[in-house]
């Protein structure tokens, strides 16, 4: 990320570190690590007198919405959702606010992140299971009312995606010449002609079918800890929302299966399997969000807009990843969706 630096990563932290431990009980700090696996937040491991930790501080959502989504974890474990619960200060607030940043403190857990190509299928049958029996929990430990609609998903222009496009063109061509930068331009303009030729598939209307609720939001390997074959923690509550179920599925598969520009297949379909055993998805409920979700990944350039305003090329190498997968997605989208609609 611009401007961020290791050395300002630690200053933050050891500026807060005397607060942090007060605040939270954790004793004297024996060693600290940055953790840089991060997409969004900046998070450490910390080793002190009363065990390890996992300190993160939130960057980019605000802290009445963390206090909210924490809040609802203990619930969560309660029903056996491996969701680390955060400590508390003395006050009973779970987000220790310390010179304009926000931190909270959860428990380290053990084990490692492996994408969803790296799972047996077993495993993945499982993963879907769990996904669903988070969605009924959710039910019970809410972090408020439900409305009576599902929220909008708005269904991304043809024309205004053309214009990002060509603004995106813009801004590539006038920053210095690199390898991300030059695929990054050609693939726009095989992006231009894509969204032309499929305008006509996209979603009738900005109401999506189906049951919804509270929602993970980001439910991904990246979010997952996993230890001798089983999740024994789900991490990153901070995009907890109301959303359909199918859309919550359908990203998870497309993150966890679309690797290397092309959907596992057959772990899609044991992934949705898994979930439809737990929570009887409908067919046309699940078809509904994971064309919805096809335009949305055909409108949006959000990882090239990462990537230049942050200058992060992880997010130039997302976008060329993510952009071979729409093509192979758009060639075979009866596959992918008998895929999804499997029991």
């Amino acid at each position: 990320m611009q401007g961020v630096t290791d050395a300002t990563r630690e200053d933050d932290l050891l500026a807060a570190l005397p607060i942090l431990s007060r605040t939270f009980g954790l004793g004297e700090v024996r060693s600290r690590e940055f953790l840089a696996h991060g997409l969004m937040n900046r998070n450490w491991r910390l080793d002190t007198d009363s065990g390890a930790y996992a300190v993160k501080e939130i960057t980019d959502v605000p802290l009445p919405k963390v206090r909210r989504n924490l809040a609802v974890l203990a619930g969560l474990a309660s029903d056996g959702i491996p969701a680390p619960a955060p400590l508390a200060g003395a006050s009973g607030d779970l987000v220790a606010e310390i010179d304009g940043h926000g931190y909270c403190v959860l428990p380290w857990v053990d084990g490692e992140h492996v994408e969803g190509t790296g799972l047996t299928l077993d495993q993945v049958r499982d993963l879907g299971a769990v996904l669903a029996r988070l969605h009924e929990s959710l039910r019970r430990h809410a972090p408020g009312p439900l409305p009576e609609q599902p929220p909008a998903a708005k269904v991304g222009d043809p024309a205004k995606a053309d214009r990002a496009a060509v603004v995106l063109i813009d801004r590539l061509a006038s920053a210095p010449v690199t390898d991300v930068a030059k695929a990054a331009i050609e693939a726009l303009d095989e992006r231009r002609d894509l969204i032309t030729r499929h305008a006509e598939a996209r979603p009738e209307t900005d109401v999506p079918a189906g049951p919804f609720g509270w929602t993970h939001g980001d439910f991904q390997y990246r979010n997952l800890l996993r230890d001798d074959g089983r999740v024994v923690a789900v991490l990153d509550w901070d995009r907890l929302g109301v959303r359909p179920y199918g859309e919550e599925v359908a990203r998870t598969v497309q993150v966890q299966f679309g690797v290397g520009g092309v959907f596992d297949l057959d772990r899609v379909a044991t992934f949705c399997s898994g979930y439809r055993s737990v929570i009887d998805l409908p067919e046309a409920d699940l078809a509904d969000a994971v064309t919805r979700l096809w335009w949305k990944r055909m409108t949006d350039f959000w990882q090239l807009e990462f990537y230049l305003d942050r200058d992060d090329p992880t997010f130039g190498d997302m976008f060329l990843s993510d952009e071979a997968l729409l093509h192979w997605w758009t060639d075979r989208a009866d596959e992918v969706q008998a895929a999804y609609a499997a029991r």
